[in-house]
């Protein structure tokens, strides 16, 4: 079956995630992307960051609790968080009804100030889990890695995407993070947790097949949803704040250079079904920017 972007929609829809799921708004979602705040007492608009830990921890269990009876039978989710928070995201997935696969490690490439008494942070953890005992879709990626010192030969067909992710960079905070961060008119960062593009793409290109739905309820300024778009994905996306849900519409109706996925087609190459999973037309990003059309 051919897939084309006339046929997969983008949605961005603005408000509180449990009052969609209270209307029975969103259903048959085969991938969820779960980035919610940290509870680090950041300065949000409309969520307070420094709330309880019982009331942050419930208000999560609502919110995978949910999106489980929202999931088809082996829809996956990914859920990330502080690495501190491990034993807690675990405990609350299984209590939820997903069935644990993987704790992604994704190594940072910078790291945290040196604590007094603990080793200093350089990962953040992304629980992977699906609704049932197999994933209704895995796609084993290879990538074109970069050969370490220590390796005398070059690999000639690649190597499989592992649990520990240490070769996508985070938007690290000021310049560092390259023309990909979202800024402001006075060069500010509009959203400091935003995550990386490459992030994303090895999610959905992990868990999915084109013409499936990819859901992010807390949708941030919607990089789950542009790339989903790009890789002939339906997506939903739920958001809180209107100005990232502006924002969100804007990255989709037009592609920038710095969002398209294209960049890393060539290092997935290896991957044996990568042309049944990553649909590539032949077309410059300046005509992608028209495709993108919401």
């Amino acid at each position: 079956m051919t897939i084309s972007r006339t046929t997969t929609y983008s949605q961005v829809l603005e408000g509180d995630c449990l009052e969609y799921f209270s209307k029975g708004s969103i259903s048959d979602i085969h991938l969820t992307f779960l980035d919610p705040p940290y509870r680090q007492g950041k300065e949000y608009r409309f969520f307070d960051d420094n709330q309880s830990d019982d009331t942050y921890w419930a208000w999560l269990v609502q919110i995978l609790s949910e999106v489980y009876k929202a999931t088809v039978e082996g829809g996956a989710i990914y859920f990330m968080q502080r690495e501190k928070n491990a034993e807690q995201v675990l405990k609350l997935l299984r209590e939820t009804g997903w069935t644990f696969q993987n704790l992604i490690i994704w190594k940072k490439k910078t790291s945290a100030v040196p604590s007094e008494f603990r080793f200093s942070k350089q990962h953040q953890i992304i629980a992977y889990a699906t609704k049932g005992y197999k994933p209704r879709v895995f796609n084993k990626l290879r990538i074109d890695l970069p050969l370490l010192p220590e390796y005398k030969y070059e690999r000639t067909n690649g190597v499989y995407v592992t649990d520990i992710w240490d070769d996508i960079r985070e938007l690290t905070s000021g310049y560092f993070a390259g023309d990909e961060a979202l800024r402001d008119s006075k060069g500010n960062r509009v959203h400091t947790q935003q995550s990386p593009v490459a992030l994303l793409l090895r999610i959905i290109l992990s868990s999915t097949l084109s013409g499936d739905t990819v859901f992010d309820p807390l949708a941030g300024t919607g990089t789950t949803l542009i790339v989903a778009h790009q890789l002939m994905r339906n997506s939903i996306g739920i958001e809180i704040d209107p100005e990232h849900v502006r924002i969100s519409k804007m990255r989709l109706k037009s592609l920038r250079p710095a969002d398209s996925v294209l960049h890393y087609y060539t290092y997935y190459s290896f991957t044996p079904n990568l042309k049944e999973i990553w649909p590539v037309e032949e077309a410059t990003i300046s005509e992608q920017g028209r495709l993108f059309d919401v």
